[in-house]
């Protein structure tokens, strides 16, 4: 397990973070790598999102193109300060919670589409955060998780693994088919140095 697959020092990493959060992340998460993960998925307007793990508001401001409404959660006071300065704190069209993706705070069947990007390598249990998407998704809702795709190179693995969740396709399918999701499919993107950084994973709950 990665130094960074710990609540306590991830919260304490996007303490710092947080600051300069949304300078550096178009490096590694962009407009383009955003709309291209969007287009993996069918929306229609009156439908809910959660998005998970929403940082500084990045991928809210992605979603709310294409639906009325989304809820957004994340474990980082520091970050949520950044977006509460953007959408404001618990107004329409956004609601943000502060929570962990193991136990979310909310109901089954509750959404439509449940997004995370950028979050899943931080968290201890991935196959129990991903079950409880598949619970608070609405029968036939979509889910789709952004995660950082291993890297090729030995030295480059070997470094990966030290620091947070790192996996391919294959560790993709096999968690989310064990979290209960259909239609897994995954795609590959990631900015103009580097097109395969990211993994992205969509699936469907059970109807």
């Amino acid at each position: 397990m990665g130094i960074l697959e710990n609540k306590a020092r991830a919260r304490l990493f996007y303490k710092y973070l947080s600051k300069v959060y949304d300078q550096v992340n178009p490096f590694i998460w962009n407009e383009e790598m955003r709309a291209d993960a969007l287009e993996l998925l069918e929306f229609e307007d009156d439908m809910t999102v959660l998005d998970v793990g929403c940082g500084t508001g990045f991928a809210t401001e992605g979603l709310l193109e294409h639906v009325d409404e989304v809820y957004g959660l994340d474990q980082s006071r520091h970050q949520l300060e950044q977006a509460y300065e953007k959408f404001g704190k618990r107004a329409p069209p956004v609601h943000f919670h502060r929570g962990d993706a193991e136990r979310l705070p909310f109901a089954t069947d509750t959404f439509d589409v449940v997004w995370s990007s950028g979050s899943i390598e931080y968290w201890p249990n991935p196959i129990l955060a991903l079950r409880e998407f598949r619970r608070v998704l609405k029968p036939g809702g979509q889910v789709l998780v952004v995660g950082p795709n291993y890297p090729d190179s030995f030295l480059a693995q070997r470094l990966a693994d030290s620091i947070m969740l790192f996996y391919d396709e294959y560790e993709a399918d096999a968690m989310f088919k064990r979290a209960g999701f259909e239609d897994v499919k995954h795609a590959f993107m990631g900015p103009s140095y580097d097109p395969d950084v990211a993994i992205t994973t969509v699936g469907r709950a059970p109807e």
